[in-house]
């Protein structure tokens, strides 16, 4: 299938942990279901809360881990065992430190260091399921005197908050795009939606090697 059957959004449960940029992808979920009619319902035998929403013509299951995040990979896992899904079928919803708060991007497999990754990754056995990667920034980046542990734990500033929540609503608009045309259109409008894209882009087209020279 050319479309995910299953999106995960990883997160840390409890309020305690509910404004932290670690939780983004729990966020994604959220944002997700007030565009789609769909509930998240507890259910042990996934260590995670559940549900399906209805993207275009495609039935889509939903699953947040509640496993805290580094055994993010025992809830799907356990999901994807269940309901004999390929990892290509999925997409994981994380808070990536590499890109700025406001980008989003689409990627299919690679290495990680994040923790919730690194647990999926050893229960599929692969690194080959799609991630989307909403940025969150790096301290170092946002110029932040903290460590990275304190920074992911930590709730964004106002400004930066608008940010990532523009970026999670830009990814559920893309979603039906998806779920119809498959991932290849999908990532390629996503990531030319993308504002640090097309300020690149722009910054391209007013270089002195976009003009053309007067000829001699």
């Amino acid at each position: 299938m050319n479309a995910p059957r299953l999106i995960v959004g990883l997160g840390n449960p409890t309020d305690q942990h509910a404004h932290d940029r670690h939780n983004a992808g729990f966020w994604f979920i959220d944002a997700l279901l007030r565009h789609y009619p769909g509930q998240m319902r507890p259910d042990a035998k996934f260590l995670g809360d559940v549900g399906e929403v209805r993207i275009g013509t495609q039935v889509v299951r939903l699953l947040k881990p509640m496993t805290y995040m580094n055994r993010s990979g025992q809830s799907v896992g356990a999901l994807a065992r269940f309901y004999r899904l390929e990892p290509a079928d999925i997409l994981i919803a994380y808070d990536e430190l590499d890109l700025m708060p406001g980008s989003a991007r689409l990627k299919l497999g690679g290495s990680s260091t994040h923790n919730g990754l690194r647990d999926i990754t050893a229960h599929l056995g692969t690194p080959r399921y799609w991630r989307l990667r909403l940025g969150i920034g790096h301290p170092r980046s946002l110029n932040l005197n903290k460590s990275v542990v304190d920074f992911v734990l930590g709730k964004p500033s106002q400004s930066d908050q608008q940010l990532i929540d523009q970026a999670i609503d830009r990814s559920v608009d893309h979603l039906p795009i998806l779920m119809r045309d498959g991932w290849e259109i999908a990532t390629q409008q996503l990531h030319s939606a993308d504002p640090a894209m097309q300020q690149a882009k722009a910054a391209r087209k007013g270089s002195p090697e976009a003009k053309p020279t007067d000829s001699l």
